[in-house]
Formats: structure tokens, C-alpha cells, sequence
């Protein structure tokens, strides 16, 4: 059954704090109220979305914003610390992927305290600063991650993934245009939705793909024009009543002229 995605809102999102920015990756909770944000530069917002009566963000309340640490609370130095994609899985386990140290981590405590890195002998031939853009997590609590580039324009993505403490890469989805992974997010529908970018100069170009799990069923859900939103770089999917909801975040890079934006687009069935 084909699906159109209909724009419900953007919310510009601002806070007075010298390291609030550069958002990578965002996680809703199934009431679509609670949520994690994290930053690029190794922080992890924790709050609540405020909603009206339409389900559109109003404001958005912080109760933590904290600096992620390794396994003995000593904050991550800087290159450890380009955390870039978000997943929370089974039992409110939060991972993240990072690009420059090529790996993932595990949230293990409130004050933002991470265990060791995951990592892989193949993450060595990743690009610098283009690897783990991406994370995803299963019901199973089985872990994928996606790189920003796959190396050549005519190579497809591959989707590494951990589990039962293993890698391998469950499949591969093809490199289309210019657009480069964002960020990735596993729905309650079991399908792998991949947030995609294409900065054209002046600004920034999204779009949505979904597949099964098995790389097949590729959809595309939405493509933006420029300028449409901002730099949108993490994706959480969940059930709104009877639509799905994407809710995207962008990366203002820590400029003045970008902005920190929320945008959520519904689901709709023919």
C-alpha cells in the first residue's frame, strides 16, 4: 500500500547554552512526548515535546543535558566524541554510533556515562569524518549502522550489523544521486527508514527511503526541495493513532545562520 508523507509541523527549537547544536540523531518515546537528542559534539538532550491539540510541537521542556563519558565518567575527548547517530532500543538501551573513532557505544548511566567501543576491522577502510552516520536497533535488540559515504558514487551503502556479539553486513541499499546518509531509524512497522542529505551550495536537499530488512521493498517517501528545512540529520519513527510519524531533526552546525529544527511528517495510506 503506497504512503504520502504530509507535512504536520516544524518547530524551531532554541535554548540559551553555548553548547546547545549541531543535533545528529533524535529518539522519540511511543507516546510521541518523551525524547533524546544528541549533538554532534557528544552531548545528549533528555526532555519532553509539548504538544497541542492537533499533535504539533508547541515547545519543548530540557530536564537533562548532559556530556557524554567513557566507561570511567571521564568525558570522551574530542575525537571520541563526533557522536552522530541515535537509537533507543529494547528496554530503554541507547546506542550511539560514531564517525570519527568508526564504532558505537552504549549509554550506560543518567549522567551520560558510555561503555566500551564497538568496533569492527572493517570499519578501518571507512572514510574520516564520513563513517557511522547512521544507527538502528531491532526489536531483538539486533544493531545497524550506515555510513555517510559508501566510497564511490556508483557503490551502494552497506548496513553493518551487531549481534550476539558478531559483525556482518546484513545487506546493502543503493546509492541514489547525490543525497548521503543522515540517519536511520527502525519503525514499529519492522522497516528500515534511511534519512538522507544533499547540500546543494546554498542549502540542503532531504529525503526518506524505507526497505525491508532484507535491503528489498525500496520506497521513497519524501524528497525536499531546497531550502525546504534545514540540515535534517536524525529520524525517529512511531505510531501516532492510526499514522506513522517521522520526526526529523536538524544540525545548524553551530551557526548563526542555520536553526534547530523539528519537523515531523505523517504517514498516510491510500
Amino acid at each position: 500500500m503506497a504512503q504520502d508523507a504530509i507535512l504536520r509541523g516544524s518547530f524551531i527549537w532554541e535554548v540559551d547554552d553555548a553548547d546547545f547544536g549541531g543535533f545528529s540523531g533524535i529518539e522519540i518515546s511511543n507516546d510521541g512526548r518523551g525524547f533524546f537528542a544528541l549533538s554532534d559534539r557528544g552531548h545528549l538532550a533528555q526532555g519532553v515535546l509539548v504538544r497541542d491539540d492537533e499533535g504539533r510541537i508547541t515547545s519543548v521542556t530540557v530536564d537533562s543535558f548532559v556530556r557524554l563519558r567513557g566507561p570511567a565518567r571521564v568525558p570522551l575527548a574530542r575525537a571520541q566524541s563526533d557522536s552522530e547517530g541515535l537509537a533507543l532500543g529494547p528496554a530503554g538501551r541507547l546506542f550511539i554510533s560514531f564517525e570519527w573513532t568508526h564504532g558505537l557505544r552504549q549509554l550506560t548511566s543518567a549522567i551520560g556515562e558510555t561503555g566500551p567501543l564497538i568496533t569492527s576491522p572493517d570499519f578501518a577502510t571507512l572514510q574520516s569524518n564520513a563513517s557511522l552516520e547512521a544507527v538502528a536497533i531491532d526489536e531483538e535488540g539486533t544493531l545497524y549502522t550506515i555510513p555517510e559515504r559508501s566510497g564511490l558514487a556508483t557503490r551502494p551503502f552497506p548496513v553493518h550489523r551487531y549481534r550476539n556479539g558478531a559483525w556482518d553486513i546484513a545487506f546493502t541499499i543503493p546509492r541514489r544521486g547525490s543525497f548521503l546518509v543522515a540517519g536511520a531509524d527502525i519503525g514499529p512497522d519492522g522497516r528500515l527508514y534511511v534519512l538522507e542529505r544533499d547540500f546543494v551550495g546554498l542549502g540542503f536537499r532531504s529525503r526518506v527511503r524505507r526497505f525491508a530488512m532484507d535491503g528489498t521493498d525500496e520506497v521513497t517517501l519524501l524528497e525536499t526541495g531546497l531550502l525546504k528545512h534545514d540540515n535534517l540529520e536524525g529520524i525517529s519513527v512511531w505510531q501516532d493513532h492510526e499514522a506513522l510519524v517521522m520526526t526529523l531533526i536538524s544540525d545548524d552546525n553551530f551557526r548563526g545562520l542555520q536553526k534547530t529544527e523539528i519537523v515531523e511528517y505523517l504517514l498516510t495510506s491510500d
